[in-house]
């Protein structure tokens, strides 16, 4: 049977495998924490303590705090739950996928399993969520593709955009009246220098031109086509 962990310690542990799998490294820092959670420090440095005594967390000296495979697997848990309910509420229930994650955030912790497992199954057991981040397993894995930035691709470099993070509504506000949405063939036909405006070919020849800046292109994670 699955223990039942608090709100707290859900977002904690979700927060914590996000940081280190944004940063590429297995520890993260406490101020990061603090500063993603907005909380004090004083309040990270007891919640951290809480869950290394009960096994979900490493300390590591002078470099931050990691995941153990509870941990991981709690985290991972968590992530599953948010991303079907993301699925769910854009393609059942007509939710706009700028402002779904708050919704999804709320729903996350009161749902149950039963429940979620029904949604993926009336879903088809999607793989990806509508901002194409991978859906974890219901055994705990998840699939980590190797995604590029569209600020990387050089001038007439052609990709698939796969992912956006799903955190900033305006960011995805924007990019959705823009066409950029995943899923949609991108080339890269302009870049100024000095991280300079970008101009990208949206969906072939008819897709239309748009000019974006180089932090936005950052963001957009997407496969070499």
């Amino acid at each position: 049977m699955t223990a039942i962990l608090s709100r707290s310690v859900e977002d904690y542990l979700k927060t914590i495998y996000q940081l280190a799998e944004s940063a590429s490294e297995e520890t993260v820092a406490t101020s990061d924490i603090a500063e993603r959670l907005d909380v004090a420090p004083p309040s990270v440095s007891g919640m951290v303590k809480r869950l290394a005594e009960a096994g979900h967390l490493e300390h590591v000296p002078y470099r931050g705090v990691k995941l153990t495979d509870s941990g991981q697997k709690a985290a991972l848990a968590v992530m599953r739950r948010h991303r079907i309910l993301e699925t769910y509420l854009i393609t059942k229930l007509g939710y706009d996928w700028a402002s779904v994650d708050e919704e999804a955030e709320r729903l996350e912790h009161a749902v149950s399993e039963d429940l979620v497992e029904r949604m993926a199954f009336a879903l088809g057991n999607p793989q990806y969520d509508p901002h194409g981040a991978p859906i974890p397993t219901r055994d705990g894995t998840i699939e980590r593709p190797a995604y590029q930035t569209l600020a990387d691709v050089e001038v007439g470099g052609a990709a698939v955009m796969r992912q956006v993070g799903d955190d900033d509504a305006e960011r995805l506000r924007f990019l959705k009246s823009l066409g950029l949405v995943p899923m949609v063939t991108l080339t890269v036909t302009d870049k100024q220098p000095f991280g300079g405006p970008i101009t990208i070919q949206v969906g072939g020849d008819k897709g239309g031109e748009r000019v974006i800046g180089t932090e936005l292109a950052a963001c957009i994670r997407v496969e070499r086509s």
